[in-house]
């Protein structure tokens, strides 16, 4: 025992921030502590004390002093929980949704924490699903595409209002002076690395699929941005960094101060930042082409390497050593999954089914999938359109909205939460579909996060609908192992720990023995049931009918 060496990974998530303590050598997870972030997603008014500021539709903001109590919470409680000694912990890594951005001073304060700008919405962190810039994001990519822009094929055609820019842009039109006083845009992950180490080191992932950036042409020029507002001129210059570092580098050492707070040693290896979704992909023992990788929550990230690299339509970005060095990792997603599940539970579920679920000593999740999971494909008659919050891939506009077709005087709660089940993983084969259609080969699926592990009937459809074999991640906290296993890299071998990603996959990353394969006569019928939501994606998706943007206007004038 007194050779045994560790890493700590911190995932921050939508909702929580977790910690997981693991052995480099095996990759087995000691103790993991999870802290829910006290003010949550933002989305209605800001948590002020003597004022109420509400917030406008698709508006979704965090406090950035909830992810410092993730660290100050978690890592001491991990290590209390492992009973391990502190002296043999190496390393630290830590993953983040993305694009999370924050504007800072020039200590690296956020400005949110200013008595003067407390009370503003656009000094805040703005969450990876704010959708408020989307108005940027459209005018970012009209103009692109009258340029000709040679960025917008790696990102499919367009750039999301998730991303740097868009909500750069929003900043500076809405709230000049937030912009004046901000010294740099940073995203929330490489702002955590920055409070641990006192270093910047920007990842290379977050600014190479959320701020347009290239190894190879960086980001776009200064005239492309003067061509948007003549204020954005240099943005990239006055308010962020062309300093740009790879997955599995070493950012720097704990702070001194920092670490006897959380009970480190200073000279613990803090690695680069990286995405949730991207650090799950080593994570489940990927490591070659051919394999997609689902990270299945609140929403659903599509992560696929290869080693050309291809334009693919739709798809969120295309990026050299991105995801894994040596290949090109491409990043697709659907904006809501476990979200559209949750906004059901919580708004739809009639009373009745509470009490019967209540009475058979079972949670109301757990009751659905019961009453879903005896339905046959189709016997509901029930199809929906996956857009709860928008669609990130293939149609990447947050503007539509969620739609559910057949319904009628019988229809039941199971009925519903199955159709909308199906829907999520129709929104999954269509990713799969265009990938394949544009040359990047799909043969099976890899699956992590709380949807992958709890809901068998889910997992049993989406292999259903893609016709693709699905593995699942043995870890409980992937994102966190991840990002754990990136802080054994950033340690060394030297320290005990690995000299590069490819050497931590063989040794900690591991899957489940239960797989999911498609079931042939489901497979027919899905196959039917896919070429109907086809015609309803492109119906309201391609611009045919609009109809869901006109509710939407018409929504807003009432705000």
């Amino acid at each position: 025992m007194l050779n045994k060496k560790y890493s700590i990974g911190i995932d921050f998530g939508t909702k929580s921030g977790r910690a997981v303590l693991v052995d480099v050598d095996n990759g087995k997870e000691l103790a993991t502590s999870v802290y829910k972030y006290p003010n949550g997603v933002i989305d209605e008014y800001l948590p002020l004390e003597n004022e109420s500021i509400k917030l406008s539709t698709d508006w979704a903001l965090q406090d950035p002093n909830d992810y410092l109590e993730v660290i100050y919470t978690t890592v001491p409680e991990v290590i209390q929980k492992a009973a391990i000694s502190p002296e043999s912990i190496i390393g630290l890594g830590i993953d983040f949704t993305a694009c999370t951005m924050l504007p800072i001073d020039k200590s690296g304060e956020p400005l949110c924490n200013d008595k003067k700008f407390r009370n503003r919405p656009n000094a805040w962190v703005k969450l990876w699903k704010h959708h408020a810039a989307q108005p940027y994001a459209n005018k970012l990519n009209e103009v692109a595409k009258q340029r000709g822009e040679d960025f917008l094929e790696r990102y499919g055609g367009k750039i999301s209002s998730e991303w740097m820019f868009p909500k750069i842009w929003q900043t500076l039109d809405q709230a000049p002076d937030i912009y004046k006083a901000t010294d740099r845009f940073i995203e929330a992950t490489d702002w955590v690395i920055m409070k641990l180490t006192g270093q910047e080191k920007r990842n290379i992932s977050t600014t190479g699929y959320k701020a347009i950036w290239s190894k190879d042409n960086g980001y776009p020029d200064k005239d492309f941005f003067k061509s948007l507002d003549p204020r954005l001129e240099n943005v990239v210059k006055e308010k962020l960094t062309t300093d740009i570092y790879a997955l599995g580098e070493k950012a720097g050492n704990l702070k001194e101060e920092l670490a006897k707070k959380i009970n480190l040693r200073p000279d613990v290896a803090v690695a680069v930042a990286n995405v949730d979704s991207f650090v799950s992909v080593p994570a489940v023992t990927v490591s070659k082409p051919g394999k997609m990788v689902m990270v299945m929550g609140t929403s659903i990230c599509h992560m696929v390497i290869d080693e050309k690299e291809k334009f693919v339509p739709g798809m969120t970005g295309v990026i050299k050593d991105g995801i894994l060095l040596g290949y090109y990792g491409y990043e697709a997603g659907q904006s809501a999954v476990g979200d559209i599940f949750e906004w059901y539970i919580r708004e739809g579920i009639p009373s009745y089914f509470k009490k019967e679920a209540k009475d058979d000593n079972k949670n109301v999740y757990d009751y659905l999938e019961e009453k879903a999971a005896k339905l046959r494909p189709g016997e509901s008659g029930l199809l929906a359109l996956d857009w709860w919050n928008g669609n990130r891939s293939v149609l990447v506009d947050a503007d539509l909205t969620g739609m559910i077709l057949g319904l009628h005087l019988n229809s039941k709660p199971g009925e519903i939460y199955r159709a909308l089940i199906e829907a999520t993983a129709y929104g999954t084969n269509m990713i799969i579909k265009t990938f394949e259609e544009n040359g990047i080969n799909i043969d099976e699926l890899y699956a992590c996060g709380g949807l992958a592990k709890k809901n068998e009937t889910l997992m049993q459809i989406y292999a259903d609908v893609t016709n693709k074999p699905i593995k699942i991640a043995a870890s409980q906290q992937t994102p966190a192992l991840g990002a754990a296993m990136h802080g054994a890299v950033a340690a060394g071998s030297k320290n005990g720990g690995y000299n590069d990603i490819n050497e931590a996959i063989k040794n900690m990353a591991h899957l489940m023995a239960k797989e999911y394969h498609p079931i042939l006569e489901n497979v027919e019928i899905y196959r039917d049931l896919y070429s109907e939501y086809e015609k309803l994606y492109d119906y309201f998706g391609r611009g045919e009918n609009n109809v869901m943007k006109r509710l939407k206007k018409i929504k807003q004038n009432y705000e």
